[in-house]
């Protein structure tokens, strides 16, 4: 191979190497061909992925006045606490349940057949917070995929509610934002999106038993797993329906998304690959997040996704954690602050204070603002080629360059594929190199030096999250 000599002031070798002919991006690659230089290696400055008029569409038939009409509606019913009645037809979590089922149903009624909805029920024997043999049910609604159905994406919110002991099932408590603005979040995208065509799969659902533990959506997390089903993405929406803080400040324009680093069902043998060669910062988790906030930062939902670095709230859990233990990639939107007066209390007015987690309380504008992150995540990532697999760094050659290998993906509409890096020090990748229809490329910048990742691109420009490589 012949390669061109860089300018005396390069300070580090900046070419790249195919080991096939391609066109992405509007980049001609031939054979063995060169590519620019950047000031910090080579490729581009990675940018955004804009909304197409599709999405922008999809956008803006986002409804507040009927985020709210939700939220409403099941602080009506009283309490919906995991233990309270699940038959009287207008109080208990029975009611919230059955109102769910049948409010996705006639969502359903308009996709013609691909949207299905389905109660996803089991006995939980006596457990922490769960004195009695108890049943708990998820409400489930799936928009079945029309290139890649078997590729899942999942979003969920939880409909029980609680006050402040944990075990009264018979208070009023209305579970405003925590998490009726969840479920209303799930409630709004199933509606706007049953009218469409996702090419991948989008799973809806209200779960159950959040406060007593986690168990509906551990429950929902390890059917899919002990079906082999392939769930690419979780998020739940848990704590979003308030842009004010304890303290009156108000961010109405940020949502929060934890992610974690360390995956939690990490094996020993993977944490040993990990503390050998990095990736603390580079799990599925943290790669969503990174998506996210590539695709749903814009004018089109007109709010910030702040990133945080942790499994969730600190030494505090969601129901995202039962997929993490599964192995699937998930994280949790909560709003920016939150207000604790208004969570996890019983309904009262002390020292002239109102308590409790009350409608009035929360901002229905800022929880529709959520749902269009949301919406931009899910259908960005449902049009989008399926995140590549078998993406390895070949260690079998000594040399201060890279070679990135990874098995092509099955997508009709896939245009190939882009090398992404970043300094180790970097929180996101900062370049982005295309290569084309290509499963093997050779970078001139060491692997000991900066982290790789590699990303698929369709026809459309629509691009997956980044996997990241493992030694081979």
């Amino acid at each position: 191979m012949t390669r061109k000599q860089p300018p005396a002031s390069a300070s580090r070798r900046v070419f790249l190497s195919v080991s096939t002919a391609a066109v992405a991006g509007g980049v001609a690659l031939h054979g063995r061909a060169a590519q620019a230089r950047e000031p910090l290696g080579p490729g581009r400055p990675v940018a955004g992925q804009p909304p197409d008029a599709e999405l922008r569409a999809l956008l803006r038939d986002i409804d507040r006045q009927r985020i709210e009409a939700t939220v409403r509606t099941l602080v009506g019913f009283g309490t919906r606490h995991t233990l309270s009645s699940q038959d009287d037809p207008r109080r208990g979590i029975g009611a919230a349940r059955d109102w769910i089922l049948a409010e996705l149903r006639r969502y359903a009624e308009a996709s013609e057949g691909r949207m299905t909805v389905e109660l996803q029920s089991y006995v939980q024997e006596p457990a922490p917070r769960i004195p009695a043999p108890t049943r708990i049910t998820n409400v489930v609604a799936t928009l079945r995929g029309s290139a890649a159905p078997d590729r899942i994406y999942v979003v969920s919110g939880h409909y029980d509610s609680r006050v402040t002991d944990v075990m009264n099932a018979t208070a009023d408590a209305p579970g405003a934002d925590d998490d009726a603005s969840g479920v209303a979040v799930v409630m709004e995208l199933a509606r706007v999106m049953a009218t469409r065509r996702p090419e991948a799969t989008i799973v809806f659902t209200a779960v159950a038993g959040e406060e007593q533990g986690l168990y509906g959506a551990r429950y929902m997390a390890k059917q899919y797993k002990s079906a082999g089903a392939d769930v690419r993405a979780m998020f739940t929406n848990d704590i979003v329906g308030s842009s004010t803080a304890d303290d009156g400040t108000r961010d109405p324009r940020t949502v929060r998304l934890f992610a974690e680093g360390v995956p939690t069902a990490e094996t020993p043998a993977e944490a040993d690959v990990r503390r050998s060669v990095g990736g603390e910062n580079d799990s599925p988790s943290r790669q969503l997040a990174r998506f996210t906030r590539s695709v749903a930062e814009n004018d089109a939902t007109g709010m910030r996704v702040r990133v945080v670095y942790r499994r969730d709230r600190y030494l505090r859990g969601g129901d995202h954690i039962g997929f993490l233990e599964q192995g699937y990639p998930a994280a949790r939107f909560t709003e920016p602050s939150e207000d604790f007066d208004h969570q996890h209390q019983d309904v009262r007015v002390e020292g002239g204070r109102q308590y409790g987690d009350l409608p009035e309380f929360c901002d229905f504008a800022y929880i529709a603002r959520v749902a269009r992150v949301n919406a931009a995540t899910l259908w960005s990532l449902a049009q989008a080629p399926g995140t590549p697999r078998g993406v390895r760094i070949r260690t079998d050659r000594l040399t201060n360059d890279s070679d990135l290998v990874w098995t092509r993906g099955p997508e009709a509409d896939l245009a190939g594929y882009e090398v992404v890096w970043r300094e180790t020090t970097s929180p996101d990748w900062t370049h982005v190199i295309p290569v084309g229809n290509a499963t093997e490329v050779r970078v001139d910048l060491s692997k000991d030096n900066v982290f790789f990742g590699v990303r698929a691109v369709d026809r459309d420009g629509h691009r997956s999250p980044v996997a990241f490589p493992a030694p081979s």
